[in-house]
């Protein structure tokens, strides 16, 4: 059971996202100012914060192991007051049209020094981040991380992954090492988990 003050919390998130993401399609001209106050609406009353997407691969081990459906929460404006060092992100890769699990390393601002002396540090410029996997035995080109294809700009994150279910017994919350990240989900999860489902997509 929900309590009252939980759906409240969730209510305020949800308004929020609403808001960004009506806006974002205002500013780059999907919908004009008549239609914006619709979007945002239509987004609060029938829209989801979050979406499951199923992956695979040994690169997030043992953070996320080798295939399982993950619960991924909606960003719609990926800021460095929105999406945290230490999450887990779900990214646009680079060098192809699919997406990839990774965790967020670095975002603008930080100097990034490489364990190659040849190597020169430089420092992320604004909106680029750097990430990377969590499975520290693949080399660089096994993980493809940003250490192969360098920084990614913050647009290109689509959500920050909070749930990972493995089969019906074993699944859990994705361990994201920010505790603003951790907060921000709570009430998310609290809301939209269900497991059940997640179990059902991860067959179909």
């Amino acid at each position: 059971m929900v309590s009252l003050s939980t759906w409240v919390r969730y209510a305020a998130i949800k308004l929020d996202y609403s808001l960004s993401l009506g806006l974002k399609k205002y500013n780059v001209g999907q919908i004009n100012a008549r239609e914006l106050s619709d979007a945002i609406v239509k987004n609060f009353m029938q829209g989801r914060l979050t979406f499951t997407y199923w992956t695979k691969g040994e690169e997030m081990s043992p953070t996320i192991s080798d295939g399982g459906t993950l619960l991924v929460r909606k960003l719609p404006a990926p800021t460095p007051t929105q999406v945290f060092v230490g999450d887990v992100v779900l990214v646009k890769d680079p060098e192809n049209s699919n997406v990839i699990v990774r965790r967020l390393a670095a975002t603008e601002g930080y100097e990034m020094v490489s364990s190659d002396e040849k190597e020169e540090p430089f420092v992320l410029d604004k909106d680029q981040c750097w990430v990377l996997s969590d499975n520290t035995s693949l080399k660089p080109k096994e993980a493809r991380d940003s250490r192969l294809f360098g920084p990614v700009p913050m647009t290109d994150i689509i959500g920050r992954v909070i749930y990972a279910l493995r089969s019906a017994v074993d699944h859990g919350p994705v361990e994201n090492s920010s505790h603003s990240a951790i907060n921000h989900d709570r009430d998310v999860l609290a809301v939209e988990l269900d497991v059940n489902q997640m179990a059902k997509n991860s067959k179909s």
